[in-house]
């Protein structure tokens, strides 16, 4: 634990899909943890690895790991704007070294420093609210790596709660997966879409014109399918409407199309 007498390093850990699609987020996340006190450093980084972890290769998996182990090394936290890929190094990392003693001991050390976003926003700096303001109603979807991997749930709601001009309502089963899964829905295109369906029909009757998540892929995901409905639901992530960054087109109308 860092001396509290001192500004926390912070390594953001930016996700494949923030770096390519999305910049945004992670601008908006170094935002967040700079106004909560945290000294942010942005490491030489590649994939967390869960693709790889996700179709059985665990050999390409572990060099990734410890890629990413040495890289944050000199950070006393691991943040990532991601439940998916911060459950991957949180929960993951250690299995893939059991049985090595060193190797372990140090998979362990970085995954107990490794945190989702808001949760680390909320539950370790202790961030009760945030000087932001979004007018109108909005929704919000649990990814479910942060739902049930790392206990992401009352977390986006307690910050959301204090954005100026925010009204949030709850969509039915926000809690249901979207669909995306991320290598599920290459490997399973058609129970992907269906899955993605029900859970645009429960966004849409909401009534909410704007819809937040925590992770870029669940999000790029669902706006396609909206985009593909014909309907016009704002999507976003969490962190720029946190952050108050919210110039950039939504996710699907942009680049990130």
């Amino acid at each position: 634990m860092p001396d509290s007498k001192l500004s926390p390093r912070v390594g953001l850990f930016v996700t494949c899909l923030v770096d390519l699609f999305r910049p945004s987020v992670g601008f908006a996340a170094a935002k967040l943890l700079q106004d909560a006190g945290c000294s942010v450093v942005v490491p030489s980084q590649t994939c967390c690895g869960q693709p790889a972890f996700n179709s059985g290769d665990r050999r390409t998996t572990r060099q990734i790991a410890l890629q990413t182990i040495e890289a944050f090394a000199d950070c006393d936290y691991v943040v990532a704007p991601s439940g998916s890929c911060g459950g991957m190094m949180a929960k993951h990392y250690p299995e893939l070294f059991a049985g090595e003693p060193e190797l372990a001991r140090k998979a362990d050390a970085f995954a107990a420093k490794t945190h989702e976003l808001v949760s680390f926003l909320t539950d370790v700096m202790f961030v009760a609210s945030v000087d932001a303001r979004f007018d109108g109603e909005v929704t919000y979807h649990d990814s479910c790596s942060g739902l049930r991997e790392l206990g992401v749930r009352s977390q986006p709601r307690k910050l959301l709660a204090t954005v100026k001009g925010l009204d949030l309502v709850e969509m039915k089963e926000s809690d249901v997966c979207c669909g995306f899964g991320g290598t599920f829905a290459v490997k399973y295109g058609e129970i992907s879409a269906a899955i993605a369906e029900k859970k645009t029909a429960n966004v849409a009757a909401s009534g909410a014109p704007v819809l937040l998540a925590g992770d870029l892929g669940c999000l790029m995901n669902m706006a396609g399918k909206l985009s593909r409905e014909g309907k016009t639901i704002e999507v976003r992530h969490i962190a720029e409407v946190l952050a108050g960054m919210t110039d950039d087109p939504p996710i699907g109308a942009g680049k990130d199309a």
